[in-house]
């Protein structure tokens, strides 16, 4: 790595660091359905406004030490901690896929899949505003798909799959999980079926098979450790948006080596 290209990806890490901030305000608005742009940001405990530094992701954290600078309330240690992995987040996408548009694809993916995995994990839901957000994006950026079938469209700017890809990713993904509704009687949610809508949207047919290979194998795995624990019995339902937003993650990075190995596997 050059010294350019390493003060570009710190500058790529500063700016998913404001992203993870910004998804921070997301993740605790969103599902008490307040605005997203005001009030501006504030202590829970107090309401006292936080200032300029206070804003900074991460290093304000470190200044106040965690704690309200007023009321002296514990800040939880989860919002550097998002911050710090939505700054990984967006160097690992760009240092693996470089500047083109299937950086910007599977980031666009995996950043609103970290803020509905929070979120299902608090709540329990997973918000139709995420969901829907990620598919008009999906759209927007495969509207050069569209214009390329009458005019020339540069190749840098064209999605990372074909249209018919995504389609079926998307139809396959959405159906599967409609059949696992009806069969499990309520044992998954719509959200669930809604998620996987976009997800396949994003990582086409093949990934679909791979994210919900895993997304099932980590439900599984998790539910079996918990019910051990006595922590969970076979009538609680687990929150599955974080196995398939984990599935997603490990798709996007090697998600061809998995499934060249479980197409040599089956021979």
């Amino acid at each position: 790595m050059t010294l350019d290209s390493a003060y570009l990806y710190t500058l790529i890490f500063i700016v998913g660091l404001c992203f993870g901030s910004f998804l921070n305000v997301v993740v605790y608005r969103l599902p008490l359905k307040k605005s997203l742009v005001t009030p501006p940001s504030s202590c829970p405990g107090c309401s006292t406004q936080l200032g300029f530094v206070e804003l900074i992701p991460l290093i304000g954290y470190l200044i106040l030490k965690g704690k309200c600078r007023n009321c002296g309330m514990r800040i939880s240690p989860r919002y550097p901690l998002v911050e710090f992995l939505t700054g990984i987040l967006f160097f690992a996408i760009f240092y693996k896929f470089g500047f083109n548009m299937s950086a910007l694809f599977y980031l666009v993916l995996l950043y609103i899949l970290f803020g509905v995995t929070l979120i299902d994990l608090d709540h329990r839901i997973v918000p139709n505003t995420l969901v829907a957000a990620g598919l008009i994006a999906a759209a927007a950026m495969f509207i050069p798909a569209f214009l390329n079938i009458w005019l020339n469209v540069p190749e840098y700017i064209m999605p990372d799959r074909p249209l018919s890809d995504a389609f079926f990713g998307l139809l396959v993904g959405g159906v599967i999980m409609l059949l696992i509704i009806l069969v499990s009687r309520g044992g998954m949610g719509a959200g669930d079926m809604k998620l996987m809508l976009m997800i396949g949207c994003y990582v086409g047919l093949r990934g679909t098979a791979v994210v919900l290979m895993l997304g099932f194998v980590f439900g599984a795995l998790v539910g079996v450790a918990f019910m051990i624990m006595k922590k969970l019995t076979r009538k609680d339902a687990l929150p599955f948006a974080p196995y398939l937003s984990l599935a997603s993650l490990i798709n996007v990075f090697w998600g061809e080596q998995i499934w060249s190995w479980y197409i040599n596997l089956m021979r």
